[in-house]
């Protein structure tokens, strides 16, 4: 059965279009919620995001020796986000991470996670591990905005810092300093999600849908999975490495173009912002190719109207093409934010 978020009845919400149509895009004023965003806090409806758990001795040491972050003394509470790389460096699944009480948990893109359990659990092997797909139990609610650690005692939580998780009444709480000013993930039960989210609202938290979310994602030059990916990416393309990518530690599939890309400097393709010409009222659609004259340079990714930069797009193109370059998308002139 499709997954359909039960928050998409709360009052104004409208669809999504995929992958994310099984959550509100927005609940009637997508300019308010990216405000709301910025300046004080939000809640977000993530649930159709993928949640996994890896529990066991060995897996901290195993999810290290699988991805491109180093997690093998990854301490108690520390969150932090990995790749998981084809053999020829081609970036297959992104992830968010914490270990908290002895279990990982993990969440990726909508419609990832059944891939990447299996791959997981094909790399078992003698392990001490074991790979649990929560997603019909575990549902994930984002908070956004400089006010999170507010929206985040109103719940009953214990805001932790930057960068760490913290477990509360059967779920888990994630900060992490993306996107806007301040933000945190609660991974909590499903059946709870109705409640928490009234307890939000009654704190004068605002209901954001994925516009804003993704508005200030663009903004902030994040790329994502599936919309500024393709076959071929690879992560010092899209600013991966540091985040997601630890230059020091062992041997994991597709380190070697890693190290290549890294040593020698020159990466095809760069991720960049791009400004959009909004006298069309129009944006491109994903996919839409980038061209410079009659010469096809690139593809847009995730194109937005921001409620202060207005219509932006996050844009891959060659890495020789100059910031000052005249660029066309789909008919719609646009401009490189150097």
């Amino acid at each position: 059965m499709t997954y359909r978020s039960p928050l998409l009845d709360h009052p104004g919400a409208v669809p999504a279009d995929e992958p994310d149509a099984a959550v509100a895009w927005h609940y009637g004023d997508p300019m308010r919620e990216q405000r709301a965003l910025a300046t004080s806090a939000g809640w977000v409806d993530r649930s159709h995001r993928g949640v996994l758990t890896v529990s066991g001795d060995d897996r901290l040491t195993w999810l290290h020796s699988l991805t491109s972050q180093h997690l093998a003394q990854l301490p108690d509470g520390a969150a932090s986000e990995a790749l998981v790389l084809d053999p020829h460096g081609h970036v297959e699944h992104h992830v968010q991470l914490a270990d908290v009480g002895g279990t990982v948990t993990l969440d990726v893109e909508p419609g990832t996670v059944t891939a990447l359990a299996a791959y997981l659990d094909s790399m078992r092997f003698w392990s001490k591990v074991e790979v649990t797909d929560e997603s019909d139990r575990v549902a994930v609610l984002s908070i956004v905005g400089p006010e999170t650690a507010a929206a985040i005692g109103a719940v009953g939580a214990v805001p932790p810092s930057a960068g760490r998780a913290v477990a509360f009444d059967g779920g888990l709480v994630r900060r992490m300093s993306w996107p806007g000013v301040d933000a945190a993930d609660l991974l909590i039960e499903r059946s709870r999600v109705a409640g928490v989210v009234g307890r939000l609202t009654d704190a004068g938290v605002e209901a954001a849908g994925s516009w804003a979310f993704e508005a200030l994602r663009v903004a902030d030059r994040r790329p994502r999975l599936g919309f500024e990916t393709d076959h071929r990416t690879i992560p010092h393309e899209l600013g991966w490495i540091g985040p997601a990518v630890h230059l020091d530690k062992g041997c994991y599939r597709g380190q070697e173009t890693v190290a290549r890309v890294q040593n020698l400097g020159r990466p095809p393709r760069r991720m960049v912002l791009v400004h959009l010409d909004g006298s069309g009222n129009r944006l491109p659609k994903h996919g839409a190719a980038v061209e410079v004259g009659a010469r096809e340079v690139g593809f847009v990714g995730t194109a937005v109207w921001h409620h202060e930069l207005g219509p932006v797009a996050l844009a891959v193109i060659k890495r020789n093409v100059a910031d000052d370059a005249v660029i066309d998308i789909g008919g719609i002139p646009a401009a490189i934010d150097a």
